[in-house]
């Protein structure tokens, strides 16, 4: 039976250039987003320049039971999922007590509680088949505490220490897990999060989501636990074990800016 790759967050930035990258290895594909317009147009494309079956399917991944909604959607379309990329999430700029609370729920909803249930649902079906792969989008943020972007730096942390932590009770079966960790990365991010007063997109410069998409097609396929993109990445993971963790906190403090009230 043919199989896919499922694809969440898929309509832009990094999901969309992890789409394209599958698509031109011709791995069918199930696209996972909000905006079906922008999964539609997709899908055309990618079946018309690469040969490859996409599915698609609009789904919000923050409600408690979307996960489950989600696979039960893809069992009853009959489609084996044999790699998961967990892609979906988003980040906000603010103070924490300054912020929005829903938001930063709804963040933490989608950034962590849909990645692990993902995670567990699709995993114990490729732990039972012997082979699977998932991917799971975490940060430079993850290496150290993050003033005014505080919930989606911890968020990055989980995912990654999570990754592992799996990737290590993984080992024999088949079934391997990475994290990826980009730096700043062009995706429509810093507009979204309204960082104008960050030097995070200026300081060392922000990669093209294209090549952070190639770092972990082959990160994932070599079954690599951990996989670093750009050289803020690669910084901040050296800088988080030589120096102090309130020396790294004033660093990303200094490096993402007061945000406007």
């Amino acid at each position: 039976m043919e199989t896919y790759t499922l694809i969440t967050g898929a309509s832009g930035g990094i999901g969309y250039e992890l789409a394209k990258v599958f698509a031109e290895k011709k791995h069918n594909l199930v696209l996972v987003a909000r905006n079906i317009d922008k999964l539609s147009s997709l899908k055309d494309s990618l079946e018309k320049q690469y040969k490859v079956k996409a599915e698609i399917i609009e789904k919000d991944l923050i409600p408690e039971k979307a996960a489950v909604e989600l696979y039960e959607e893809v069992e009853k379309r009959k489609l084996i999922i044999d790699i998961l990329v967990n892609n979906a999430g988003f980040g906000d700029y603010a103070g924490f007590l300054d912020s929005n609370w829903e938001k930063q729920r709804n963040m933490v909803d989608l950034n962590i509680t849909a990645l692990m249930h993902m995670t567990y649902i699709f995993g114990n079906d490729m732990k039972k088949r012997g082979y699977g792969r998932i991917l799971n989008l975490s940060s430079v943020a993850a290496f150290s505490a993050g003033p005014y972007m505080p919930i989606y730096y911890a968020t990055k942390g989980f995912v990654l220490s999570f990754s592992e932590a799996v990737a290590e009770e993984l080992k024999g079966t088949g079934v391997a897990v990475t994290a990826l960790c980009p730096g700043p990365t062009l995706t429509g991010f810093e507009s979204a999060a309204e960082m104008k007063n960050s030097k995070m997109f200026t300081a060392f410069g922000a990669a093209r989501a294209k090549d952070v998409a190639d770092c972990g097609y082959q990160a994932l396929m070599k079954g690599k636990a951990v996989q670093y993109h750009g050289l803020p990445t690669r910084l901040m993971n050296i800088g988080s074990r030589l120096f102090t963790r309130r020396v790294t906190r004033k660093f990303a403090k200094s490096i993402n800016g007061v945000p406007e009230k």
